[in-house]
């Protein structure tokens, strides 16, 4: 059986005066999924968020929640909840106080709300915390105490907008994983807003990048990495070579893009491309292979182009090399051998890659 959806928009178009920042979006989120709205600042991640909590009227469209029309519903009437980007946990009010605010608003019995609090404090392992003052805690635990107060009042949809953004990396990676494990426990479905490509990948089922208030590119992570569907999509999602030409011939499935002096060779998946159609190719870093050169250069063949390592950064685990050809300075990355061998800044080397590890790309 396939999962329903829980969330649906249509036409969803949002104008503050003259300015539209969102135009015509459709999306379904499924129930149980963590989906994450990436994407750079002003794209119009956090303002389709509200309009999904209902902070935010649509301009035009509507917005469905398990099959009713939502859309011009207060925030109080929709079976989500929010955990905001600075948490805006209340600073007189103890962890525990602050996790129940909710349940005595509906006026639920004071052992059933003691029960649902100590359950959720279980669950975000912040059992021995009821009692702390919100000043007293560390801002993962802060982050911890905000899923606590959302996730207690049982919402279809929790909207988490940034949550980890004030977090240093450590934290930050760390969260992600007991946001992961929470997801799990809860079967909650999650959206996600942040303009971090790392979290988007580690925490999401399926990834939304947005650009100027339209959806650019819609799928897992694995398929946005591997097949972009744009330069947006490649530059934004990931390190990427990009390089640029003339199709030189198009035959059985695959494209012939003049690059330079040389010629790269690409399938084009059923895309529509003319010979003389200038086009762009991405290529990851770990994709390259990277030999040395060593005395009187060799004709240079299809998919590769000789350079000159113009910059290394060693990372612990990987190296990123910097190399400069005659048409693009390439980056190329490569797990840190046993031994420690590195190629060495100023080294002649070429660079080459296989024409399935090449993407085509045509916007």
């Amino acid at each position: 059986m396939s999962t329903p959806n829980i969330v649906e928009l249509y036409g969803v178009t949002k104008a503050f005066g003259a300015l539209t920042v969102l135009h015509d979006i459709d999306l379904t989120i499924k129930e149980g999924e963590i989906l994450t709205l990436l994407g750079p600042s002003g794209c119009g991640k956090t303002t389709l968020m509200r309009i999904i909590a209902g902070f935010e009227p649509t301009t035009h469209g509507r917005v469905m929640i398990e099959g009713a029309d939502v859309s011009y519903l207060p925030p109080d009437r929709r079976p989500v909840n929010m955990v905001f980007q600075r948490y805006a946990l209340f600073p007189h009010l103890d962890v525990f106080d602050n996790v129940a605010f909710g349940l005595r608003l509906k006026k639920w019995p004071k052992a059933r709300i003691r029960e649902a609090v100590q359950h959720m404090l279980h669950l975000v392992q912040l059992d021995e915390y009821g009692n702390r003052w919100i000043h007293e805690l560390s801002g993962g635990q802060a982050q911890r105490v905000a899923l606590a107060r959302a996730l207690v009042n049982a919402p279809k949809v929790l909207l988490l907008d940034e949550p980890l953004a004030a977090l240093d990396l450590k934290i930050r990676h760390h969260m992600l994983a007991e946001l992961k494990r929470i997801h799990q426990e809860t079967g909650t479905t999650f959206i996600y807003v942040t303009h971090d490509q790392d979290e988007a990948t580690i925490l999401s089922d399926r990834i939304v990048l947005m650009n100027k208030g339209c959806i650019e590119q819609l799928g897992t992570p694995e398929e946005m990495y591997a097949h972009p569907g744009s330069l947006f999509c490649a530059r934004f999602l990931g390190e990427t070579n990009i390089l640029t030409g003339p199709v030189s011939a198009c035959a059985s499935g695959l494209a012939h893009v003049a690059i330079g002096a040389g010629t790269v060779t690409v399938p084009h998946n059923g895309s529509a491309v003319a010979v003389g159609q200038n086009v762009s190719l991405a290529i990851r870093p770990e994709a390259l292979q990277v030999r040395r050169r060593a005395g009187a250069a060799d004709a240079v063949p299809d998919n590769a182009l000789d350079g000159v390592v113009e910059d290394v950064v060693f990372m612990g685990s990987r190296v990123v090399y910097s190399i400069r050809t005659p048409v693009e300075t390439l980056k190329f990355q490569e797990t840190r051998s046993v031994d420690g061998t590195m190629l060495a800044r100023g080294e002649e080397v070429r660079a080459s890659w296989r024409p399935e590890a090449a993407v085509l790309l045509t916007r």
